[in-house]
């Protein structure tokens, strides 16, 4: 009696998700927002969760991926890559992830692999491609305080905080046709303490989208044929129910298997 061979699994696109490097009592962790994961889920791709690694593990890693998430987080990127002191030694660092994810970056953009980042992964692209941040956005010029009040539920931290004008030109304007008012613009829930403003973007990216205030809340990559998106908000947060964020994941869930059909393993 013969068996019949088993049907192949259909493989998602597979996803890297960097983990943060903390201190859970005495021992040290990797870890990720399970937002995060849900959010690549529903892109309908599989989330892989990355702990720390090194800048020589990084072509073996994205020679497993179809796409690169890179996660918020409440670390922000050391100084020293955009040739700065640290402002606020109170606020956390990981500069283990610095070391492995800003590498990623470029080598995603060389690779061609699709990369959607959000709050620390935008500042982290900016840094990667020689842009800068401004460390304490509440001190800086015309600024509002774009930090949420920890003293609140967190339904409230992550609720819409201010709208988004969209600059035409670029790539969220037509991915979110029929979902921006008459103004070209939409509410977002950004909460962060450091920012990127039109003077310190990086060459290499395009702004898309803007706060009231001026900071840049979205970027895009200038590479043709490559999916690169940079959010300062945050789209992953009860991402199922906000039409907005959901549009954003299937762009780069469709990004990502566009990559797997490329792919030859």
């Amino acid at each position: 009696m013969t068996s019949k061979a088993a049907s192949p699994v259909p493989r998602r696109p597979v996803v890297l998700v960097p983990a943060c490097n903390r201190w859970l009592g005495q021992h040290p962790f990797h870890v990720v927002g399970q937002k995060y994961v849900d959010a690549v889920r529903l892109a309908g791709c599989l989330p892989l969760v990355v702990p720390l690694a090194t800048a020589e593990d990084v072509p073996e890693l994205l020679a497993l991926a179809d796409g690169v998430l890179l996660t918020g987080s409440p670390s922000n990127v050391h100084p020293s890559h955009f040739g700065e002191a640290v402002h606020n030694p109170s606020l956390p660092l990981d500069p283990a992830r610095d070391g492995w994810t800003l590498p990623l970056i470029r080598q995603c953009i060389a690779s061609k692999t699709p990369l959607l980042a959000i709050c620390r992964g935008f500042q982290e692209i900016n840094v990667a491609l020689g842009g800068a941040l401004i460390q304490a956005v509440q001190e800086a010029g015309p600024y509002r305080d774009h930090r949420s009040d920890d003293t609140q539920p967190v339904e409230q931290q992550y609720g819409p905080a201010h709208g988004v004008q969209v600059v035409h030109g670029g790539v969220l304007a037509p991915l979110l046709d029929g979902l921006i008012d008459d103004q070209d613009s939409f509410r977002v829930n950004s909460l962060h303490g450091q920012g990127v403003a039109p003077s310190g973007l990086a060459s290499g990216l395009r702004i898309e989208a803007l706060a009231p205030d001026g900071l840049i809340e979205a970027f895009s990559g200038l590479e043709p044929g490559h999916f690169l998106l940079g959010l300062q908000w945050h789209p992953e947060w009860q991402a199922q129910n906000n039409p907005v964020s959901m549009r954003l994941l299937q762009a780069f869930g469709t990004a990502c298997a566009h990559k797997k059909g490329t792919q030859s393993w």
